[in-house]
């Protein structure tokens, strides 16, 4: 065989061989396959370059809805002001894209007002999309349900909840992406008196199933399902408990009281093992042992502060940053920024670190699993490859991703006003790459090893 068909050949292997390292998986939905922030793929790169490869970026307007990633294509929502409005009234905006090329394949928009949310923060929907098969579920913050097309962008049947449901809009607005379950699609609604979860037929949108009693703000929490108990149990999260509910039929199974003030319940609950956790910005944490042979559960311990001040807390207090459980230990960042570990059994603090966040209220990271480390996207814009020990942080790596672009307005550990630029915004993990979003930009960063 002539040389150089040898060296074409080994090329070909070679190339052969790296794409069979790779996989690929989408991400339809809040923090991926059934919520768990968990990265599958293989063939990413093990050390973060000090520049990541962007692959597109298309220009879209403001927001804090993540994105989520299905079949060749992006589904995104954002919102635009109209010019010279005092009253915040806008265009909220779902988006398709093409997954390979940024292209904008379709639009869906419709009026709304911000004007009873927070200005400081009326900046566009909250909720993440969510993709199943031919269909795709966007959310705006102020109530408005699409179940839209995945194909044009049609509309196949929406919901209003405050005209329908005589639901209360929170001041930062409704946040609660849908959940598909079987035929089943469950939402937060907030609908007085009755009907603060909801479950509707996914294809037509009739009325499945309603449950719990609105007694307060309807909060800001997402709804997952977990196995435990011999059951499958749907966990709710609000202002005046932390329930489990039969996702078939809306049975509430169990309910443990636990006051939120202000409504802040945002993190979303997190289970490993029998441990089932959520944490508060004001008020710490609630740490539940699911029984293992029935759908209940037991405290095992909440946090004890008055005060969210970092030298005044106890557990961890959480704003929006979701918690890790890793066996019998517990991460996550504070009120102020800290990155805390904890003893999962107990609550027991057993170390702090300043170094993965900016140490302002409010400081926020999202972090997945990838292997044996947890990739993080901090509110500053960086994307940081991590460990989290019970011995403290290990941070491997970091590279900056995305441009922050959003005022968080936030006060210091000391007092002092912030006025910085903050990126509050769940990225997807996707086919060998990063998604992401600011108020100005989605961009596709490639994550790849053969692409550095």
């Amino acid at each position: 065989m002539p040389r150089h068909f040898l060296r074409i050949l080994l090329v070909a292997v070679a190339l052969l061989a790296a794409v069979a390292t790779l996989s690929a998986e989408d991400w339809p939905q809040w923090r991926g396959a059934d919520r768990l922030g968990i990265w599958h793929e293989t063939g990413i790169v093990e050390e973060l370059p000090d520049e990541l490869k962007v692959i597109w970026r298309t220009p879209i307007r403001s927001g804090y809805s993540g994105p989520a990633v299905a079949d060749g294509k992006i589904f995104i929502t954002d919102w635009g002001e109209e010019e010279g409005s005092r009253t915040l009234d806008g265009t909220e905006r779902a988006l398709a894209l093409d997954e390979e090329t940024g292209e904008v394949l379709w639009t869906h928009e419709w009026q709304t007002s911000y004007r009873m949310l927070s200005v400081s923060y009326a900046i566009g929907p909250r909720a993440t999309p969510t993709v199943d098969g031919d269909r795709v579920y966007m959310l705006g913050a102020t109530g408005r349900l699409f179940c839209l097309s995945v194909e044009t962008g049609e509309v196949i049947w929406e919901k209003d909840y405050v005209a329908e449901y005589g639901t209360s809009v929170p001041v930062w607005g409704i946040v609660s992406a849908p959940l598909v379950d079987g035929d089943r699609l469950i939402t937060v609604v907030g609908g007085e008196p009755d009907a603060l979860v909801m479950a509707f037929d996914k294809y037509t949108g009739e009325e499945i199933w309603r449950a719990i009693e609105v007694t307060s703000e309807m909060g800001y929490a997402q709804p997952v399902i977990f196995e435990a108990g011999g059951v499958r149990q749907l966990i709710v999260w609000h202002p005046r408990a932390l329930a489990s509910l039969n996702p078939e039929t809306g049975e509430v199974y169990w309910e443990n009281e636990w006051e939120v003030s202000m409504g802040v319940t945002v993190a979303t609950p997190v289970k490993s093992g029998d441990y089932l956790l959520v944490s508060q910005f004001f008020n710490g944490s609630l740490m539940m042992r699911f029984s293992q042979d029935r759908p209940a559960a037991t405290e095992l311990w909440r946090g004890q502060s008055r005060s969210e001040l970092p030298d005044q807390t106890d557990t961890i207090h959480a704003m929006v940053t979701t918690p890790l459980i890793i066996d019998d230990h517990v991460y996550g960042v504070d009120s102020y920024g800290e990155l805390r570990g904890l003893d999962a059994r107990t609550g027991e603090r057993l170390w702090m670190s300043p170094e993965m966040t900016t140490q302002a209220r409010w400081s926020t990271a999202f972090m997945v699993q990838h292997g044996d480390r947890y990739l993080v996207n901090n509110d500053d814009g960086f994307l940081i490859s991590a460990q989290f020990t019970p011995n403290g942080y290990v941070e491997l790596d970091r590279t900056r991703l995305i441009e922050p672009t959003s005022g968080s307005g936030s006060r210091t550990p000391h007092g002092r006003i912030a006025e910085r630029q903050v990126n509050w915004t769940h990225p997807a993990y996707a086919n060998g790459h990063i998604v992401h979003r600011n108020d100005r930009e989605i961009v596709r960063v490639s994550m790849r090893a053969v692409d550095y």
